[in-house]
């Protein structure tokens, strides 16, 4: 039996790609210590979705681990000796990363530097599988000519008509702290890759989603979004007219190309792994689809400014990884993410009703 260690496992993709590979007959080791309920408090507490891997899974073991205990981590790796790591874990917020830019960077650069040597003193044939984000690029793409449109802004140049390719420079733009924090991560995936020849990957994703999403306002776009919807919150709009737009990808299809890297690998490789124009959303279009089917108006309130870095529009292009991997396909329309992510929220807000 194959083993893979997935740190974030009790998150999100984490949780997915857990799934997905115990679904194929693999032995998982998920690493997560709950730091999103240190980052976000309650609402970002993952331990329920902890007790249902647990339960379900029984290829599934789970180690309360801080991915910054770099002889933790050490430890662990040459223990286990995996065939393949997903490396999941990560402080994800724009927001919170400017409040605490030791922890941002320590979890999302070092982590990912602890668990890189880790790997390469075990084997450099480990796959490595990196989650990045298109954050790496700042605001970049907001150099893109854009045309206002009555509910989004899009691409004016056609040379992006499909979207931003992995061509898109990082260099010279405002990233954030997180973005900065993840660009570093993402060039050591690239370099212990180039210059150790391992087989590894950074996943540069649009909006991840999903049903197991625990999103909050600092993280998890149409998650959050539909929360709000449900229980009748206000969704603070920053900036941008609430035009801005977002392509998403749902964890299903994000475990699926990750399944397909690891079974097939390649070396030092980046992709823009989104839900690309089909998935695309902004902020107006977005609450009217959720109000669709909820049948609840959304509350909003407006503020002006936006948030520093932050892209204006962002499809991804998803030629190269249609061409690295051309069984890989997105299997989850935009219709569907909306659906399913007002299912799970009903659940959880009210399990008696459901």
């Amino acid at each position: 039996m194959k083993t893979v260690l997935v740190t974030g496992s009790s998150g999100l993709i984490g949780s997915g790609v857990t799934e997905y590979f115990h679904a194929r007959n693999w032995k998982i080791h998920g690493v997560d210590n709950n730091m999103r309920a240190d980052f976000f408090g309650p609402e970002g507490d993952t331990r329920w979705n902890l007790g249902r891997l647990s339960r379900e899974l029984k290829n599934f073991s789970h180690h309360e681990m801080d991915i910054r205990n770099r002889e933790g981590v050490l430890g662990l790796v040459k223990e286990l000796n995996p065939d393949a790591i997903v490396h999941c874990a990560a402080q994800p917020s724009h927001d919170l990363a400017a409040k605490r830019p030791f922890d941002d960077f320590d979890v999302n650069a070092g982590g990912t530097l602890n668990l890189l040597e880790a790997s390469r003193r075990v084997s450099n044939q480990i796959v490595f599988v990196h989650l990045s984000t298109n954050k790496v690029y700042g605001d970049a793409p907001n150099r893109i000519a854009l045309k206002e449109l009555p509910t989004r802004w899009d691409y004016e140049d056609p040379a992006y008509a499909n979207g931003i390719p992995e061509s898109m420079t990082i260099d010279q733009s405002k990233h954030s702290l997180f973005g900065a924090s993840k660009a570093a991560g993402d060039i050591f995936v690239q370099e212990y890759g180039r210059y150790f020849e391992m087989p590894t990957c950074c996943l540069r994703c649009g909006c991840l989603t999903g049903p197991q999403h625990s999103g909050v306002e600092l993280h998890g776009f149409l998650s959050y979004l539909v929360k709000c919807n449900l229980e009748q919150r206000t969704y603070n709009i920053f900036g941008y007219k609430g035009k801005q737009v977002r392509d998403n990808i749902h964890s299903v299809d994000v475990a699926d190309f990750i399944y397909r890297f690891v079974e097939s690998p390649r070396f030092a490789e980046v992709y823009n792994l989104g839900g690309g124009r089909a998935n695309s959303t902004s902020l107006l279009e977005a609450f009217k689809s959720v109000e669709q089917i909820t049948g609840i108006a959304q509350k909003t309130t407006y503020v002006e400014t936006n948030r520093q870095g932050d892209h204006i529009c962002y499809i991804s292009d998803l030629a190269k990884v249609q061409a690295h991997y051309p069984a890989w396909k997105l299997t989850k329309p935009l219709t569907s993410v909306f659906q399913e992510c007002v299912d799970a929220w009903r659940k959880r807000l009210k399990p008696e009703a459901a």
